[in-house]
């Protein structure tokens, strides 16, 4: 079968989206864990076409990452696949290298996050895929960048600084930051080429690593230590350079309070009731009251003690004040004055509350379609790849691919190669009633 494929039929296969800002586009994700499909999810919620490709037998790690599960798929790889279709394929069989070949043939954009030379190995590496598609956006996601080394979450916190930074010891962000910053980098750096190449016709290679990511991410503590000279301080929950930016200790709580600028200083003093102190010549303005933390904070700590956090915050409020509760994940998503989550139908997971993009378009609403199973769409994306049944039954049954298929229970079942591929994989064996 290697060398005998030819390249895939047009996009145009796959129905476009009304008003999608990348409908049309074709993404062959190879990608895995967070930062690669994130910015794979955010192509997916406008619009693109994005096949992720999995290992038949393990999948993306993320698969294993819980409890917590929900029909039998973990909140890991739910919170980072939606809106995908996904094909579950062997890379290291010649069949398999040839069909992945075959996809990134037709695709406008490829984005992989293996180790350096994994994908020229595999013969899908971008001098390799240029050859045969030269308009492709080809984007790779690292670690380090040139520096082969292990790029996990944890560890590029603490080799970036983000870590020194945050908190009243070293601590590493709840969330991987930095992944987090490398997917939004790379979903940002591929839809500028992707532009251009609509003009001319001219792809483009995209590298982006989750350290310089996170360097970058750094902003002004970074700019400040290169103008300074000197390390970075660590302010926990205060500002570096803003004064009082912090959070503070109520009767009964904690209140977070962004007093950005000099006015906001002043509207501040006059709501505790302390307008002396937006007058004192210590503090006018926002470098004095840098220089004079010391001085200003504990005067400010003293008077926050006396009233309870939701009063605090009613005040504050009213005075025009940036002030805030520290609530938990779950009472802020609950909280958020415009829809934080959507739900859609999982085929195992039954109704499924998923996160939305932190962005909207007028006159677009973002795709609702579930993250796919472990090989959803194999049978789908194949036969759009110009194989017969009999072809995809025969790759099935070696193990070169798998097709996921669904129980009489609703839960999630092993490959069957007698399982029919007539039914469109986006549309599974419906459960029967209990």
């Amino acid at each position: 079968m290697e060398g005998t494929i030819s390249r895939p039929s047009d996009n145009g296969d796959r129905p476009a989206e009304a008003g999608a800002p990348l409908a049309g586009v074709r993404v062959a994700d190879f990608s895995r864990v967070l930062a690669g499909p994130y910015a794979t999810m955010l192509l997916a919620d406008m619009g693109a076409d994005v096949v992720k490709v999995e290992h038949p037998e393990h999948g993306d790690e993320t698969r294993a990452w819980g409890p917590p599960e929900v029909g039998g798929e973990a909140a890991y790889y739910l919170s980072v696949n939606r809106n995908k279709r996904d094909i579950a394929l062997d890379l290291k069989h010649p069949e398999g290298r040839a069909i992945a070949r075959r996809l990134c043939e037709g695709a406008d954009v490829v984005i992989e996050n293996f180790r350096p030379g994994v994908a020229e190995r595999l013969g899908i590496g971008y001098e390799s895929v240029r050859e045969t598609n030269p308009g492709v956006v080809y984007c790779s996601i690292s670690g380090f960048g040139t520096d082969d080394r292990p790029g996990f979450d944890a560890v590029v916190q603490a080799e970036s600084g983000l870590m020194h930074i945050t908190g009243q010891t070293p601590t590493k962000v709840g969330v991987a930051i930095a992944d987090v910053l490398a997917g939004l980098n790379a979903a940002v750096a591929i839809l500028g080429p992707l532009y251009r190449r609509a003009v001319t016709g001219t792809g483009a290679r995209v590298q982006v690593s989750l350290l310089h990511a996170a360097l970058s991410g750094l902003t002004n503590v970074a700019q400040s230590a290169l103008i300074t000279g000197r390390e970075a301080g660590r302010y926990g929950n205060a500002h570096p350079t803003v004064v009082p930016y912090q959070t503070f200790q109520a009767a009964d709580g904690e209140v977070t309070v962004a007093a950005g600028n000099d006015a906001l200083h002043r509207a501040l003093c006059r709501a505790i009731g302390r307008p002396d102190l937006a007058e004192d010549p210590r503090f006018r303005t926002n470098q004095l009251r840098i220089v004079n933390r010391d001085a200003l904070i504990p005067e400010l700590e003293a008077i926050f003690r006396t009233r309870p956090a939701a009063e605090w915050t009613r005040l504050l409020t009213e005075g025009g004040i940036p002030v805030g509760k520290i609530r938990g994940v779950l009472e802020a998503i609950r909280a958020a004055a415009d829809a934080a989550t959507f739900t859609v139908d999982h085929p195992t997971a039954g109704p499924l509350e998923l996160m939305r993009a932190g962005f909207t378009m007028a006159g677009y609403t973002a795709r609702s379609e579930p993250p796919p199973l472990h090989g959803q769409h194999t049978g789908e994306v194949l036969a759009e790849l110009g194989l017969t049944d009999e072809e995809i039954g025969d790759l099935r049954a070696r193990g070169v691919v798998r097709q996921a298929t669904i129980g009489p229970t609703g839960e999630p079942s092993g490959d069957s190669p007698d399982q029919p591929l007539s039914r469109s994989a986006a549309t599974p064996a419906p459960k029967e009633n209990p």
